[in-house]
């Protein structure tokens, strides 16, 4: 009698993600770890982010957020967060999720991911909270047994806030390839520093990473670090057809130029129809799905607003509409009738499964 072997059952967002750690990683940034209450491993690639329904005061409010944790150990998933001044999403985190909890999720989403851009040599350059995915990409190269090269730059303003520094000279402890190199803007009281000082530039990023021209570039950070990085490496005379960014922000130098012709009018009026909730609302063109839906009390989950994440994406089973992302969406996805709210302006009468 020939054994079954059992099924593997991967999580999706249909079932909701349960807290199950909250590791302290430095200040006003902690890890949490999820696992799927069905006992679902999770399956997307290093380098992808989900985004939570957090619930806090005045409604659900949707958050993007890196995965840091590695596909390679898939019966958990971490994100690694940090609260900065004036966040309403991630401080409700730090000091509200704790185990036992459960969040509705969506994604995973993205597309910024080395398995998306195979290379010989890779150079991680990160700021901060950027570091999350450079971690779960390096983990997931680690897990793999084999030596990989890469050259990994963080910056940071003490050697205190660098976000899982001591994990990542583990692993550089025990394989071949893998070079650290931490840049500080101040050092801490009373502990030595050896590292680098100063602000990454063309100077630091040479003394790092001399074969920098042979390396496939990935860079997560604030915008200005990684427009600062970006012109670096371009008056190095680096192919930036091998530069990938991670950002949740509007791309600098974005617009919306497209021929007059097409532009949606705001003078002329569309009728928007959200079948599932049978309500249908009269808008401008120039309004976007989102804009409307909210209008009318519908809840379409969203991140960035600026095409980028992809939260918003939704099924249009009717009419046209104009969307210019920046790269929320893949050609697939348009092709089988998916838009991005957040992004789409109604032309004429549309119908959205919503």
């Amino acid at each position: 009698m020939t054994a079954m072997t059992p099924t593997l059952a991967f999580w999706d967002d249909k079932e909701p993600l349960e807290c199950v750690g909250v590791l302290p990683e430095g200040p006003n940034v902690v890890t949490f770890t999820f696992q799927a209450p069905s006992g679902a491993m999770f399956l997307y690639k290093p380098g992808q982010f989900v985004t939570l329904e957090l619930p806090v005061t005045g409604g659900p409010l949707h958050r993007t957020y890196t995965i840091s944790s590695s596909p390679s150990r898939p019966t958990s998933l971490s994100i690694t967060v940090k609260a900065q001044e004036g966040s309403i999403g991630t401080r409700w985190m730090l000091d509200n999720l704790r185990p036992g909890m459960r969040l509705k999720a969506i994604g995973p989403g993205g597309t910024f991911s080395y398995i998306n851009h195979p290379a010989e040599k890779f150079l991680f350059i990160s700021a901060g909270s950027g570091i999350t995915p450079m971690m779960s990409m390096t983990t997931d190269m680690y897990d793999h047994g084999r030596n990989p090269d890469i050259v990994f730059i963080n910056c940071a303003r003490r050697p205190s806030e660098i976000i899982f520094r001591e994990r990542l000279e583990h692993m550089a402890s025990r394989i071949e390839g893998l070079e650290l190199a931490w840049v500080v803007e101040s050092t801490d009281k009373f502990q030595p520093w050896t590292g680098y000082r100063g602000q990454l530039n063309q100077l630091l990023l040479g003394l790092a990473a001399p074969d920098y021209l042979e390396r496939e570039v990935f860079c997560c950070g604030p915008e200005p670090f990684m427009t600062a990085v970006r012109e670096a490496l371009q008056g190095l005379g680096y192919d930036m057809d091998r530069y990938h960014q991670e950002s949740f922000h509007a791309p600098v130098g974005s617009t919306e130029d497209v021929p007059d012709d097409v532009a949606p009018d705001e003078e002329a009026k569309a009728m928007l129809e959200f079948a599932n909730s049978g309500v249908t609302v009269e808008c401008a063109e120039t309004d976007t799905v989102l804009a409307a839906a909210r209008s009318a009390g519908i809840v379409i989950p969203s991140g960035c607003t600026f095409g980028v994440c992809g939260t918003c994406r939704i099924k249009k089973t009717e009419g046209q509409v104009h969307m210019v992302h920046n790269g929320g969406i893949t050609e697939e996805d348009i092709e089988d009738g998916y838009i991005l709210a957040c992004c789409s302006h109604p032309m004429g009468k549309v119908s959205v499964e919503v």
